[in-house]
């Protein structure tokens, strides 16, 4: 090679490091000024009820000026996905329905530490024991019933009542939902796995079949089934409309720290992946504070609401009346219940 094709070559590597270096300067600029301007843009992945998450999101928008992007999704779809993505997990903040499914992405240590003064909002039983996630909704279980064909006497005492043959075919549940699937691991939390296992083979064997705990009560308005198994706000929320789908029921709430008067908790946490920390926090701390909480209250979404002096919605029975069982949320194992749930023939 020449003495001129190697100056050539030489000034064609030189620029070539020199827009590289350029290129990556620009980069690093780019993201720090988003930082430093302290309005990145926030991903929430949403398991609760779209329009909760979104609300939450706008409201806490409006008050720091942070924009959040919503993303949509079930449960186990957004914590297997979070698993899946680890540490290249877009999300900063993930919020369920149940916590079977933030105690999956836990046990997997995704989540970050919760911030101090945000754990002081929330009451102990309605948080991780490991202190990674906190909730931020809940949700009672009940036995929804047809008052012409089930008097308050004839009622069952506790959810394991329906696994004897008194029950077959008098009840409906839907197994399918991540709402039944939280229940059953609160049995098998609280009753262990060999009671637990004989319930539900005894609930497999009694219960009807349906997809989704509206279609339970109105089956249980037509007379179509007696009773069900739902979650509280399905009737609040059908009242509140005039009751169509519920004038001929009632709700039994079990209460004397029965597995079926289990609540369960919608859980919120960040991601130890997310880049905005201090933010993500900011909008966790936002969704279980004063003002999130009482837009919750105020909402149709008629759940209860966890965070410290703030009252749900009326019309609801106070969550302190529910004789609910102390539950270790981070022992509801949502993986293993599905398992069993598939062994019995349930799903």
């Amino acid at each position: 090679m020449t003495k001129g094709s190697i100056s050539a070559v030489r000034r064609l590597l030189a620029v070539t490091v020199a827009f590289t270096a350029a290129a990556a300067l620009a980069a690093c600029g780019s993201d720090a000024s988003s930082d430093s301007a302290g309005d990145p843009t926030l991903v929430l992945y949403n398991a609760q009820h779209e329009e909760v998450g979104q609300a939450w999101a706008d409201g806490f928008t409006a008050t720091t000026g942070i924009k959040v992007e919503v993303r949509n999704g079930s449960d186990f779809e957004l914590a297997n996905q979070i698993v899946a993505e680890g540490a290249a997990s877009p999300a900063d903040v993930f919020i369920t329905e149940n916590s079977p499914a933030m105690s999956l992405v836990s046990s997997k240590d995704l989540f970050s530490p919760v911030d101090a003064a945000t754990k002081g909002q929330v009451p102990a039983q309605y948080a991780s024991s490991k202190g990674d996630w906190v909730g931020v909704a809940a949700r009672a279980t009940v036995f929804v019933y047809n008052t012409d064909q089930v008097t308050e006497a004839q009622l069952p005492t506790s959810i394991l009542d329906l696994a004897k043959p008194e029950w077959k075919g008098r009840f409906g549940i839907s197994p399918s939902g991540a709402d039944f699937q939280a229940i059953v691991s609160a049995v098998y939390a609280l009753k262990g796995d060999a009671e637990g296992a004989a319930w539900l083979q005894g609930v497999k064997d009694n219960a009807k079949i349906y997809r989704g705990n509206s279609t339970i009560m109105k089956a249980a308005n037509s007379g179509e089934v007696p009773g069900g198994v739902i979650y509280h706000y399905y009737w609040y929320g059908d009242q509140a409309d005039g009751g169509a789908n519920s004038a001929k029921t009632k709700l039994a709430f079990l209460g004397n720290q029965d597995p079926g008067a289990f609540v369960s908790v919608s859980g919120g946490g960040v991601l130890k992946s997310s880049r905005h920390q201090a933010e993500a926090q900011q909008l966790l701390a936002y969704m279980t504070g004063a003002e999130g909480q009482k837009m919750l209250a105020d909402s149709k979404a008629l759940e209860y609401t966890v965070g410290n002096g703030v009252a749900a919605n009326p019309a609801l029975k106070p969550l302190a009346e529910l004789g609910a069982p102390t539950v270790d949320l981070n022992t509801l194992n949502g993986p293993k219940i599905v398992e069993e749930m598939q062994r019995v023939g349930l799903l």
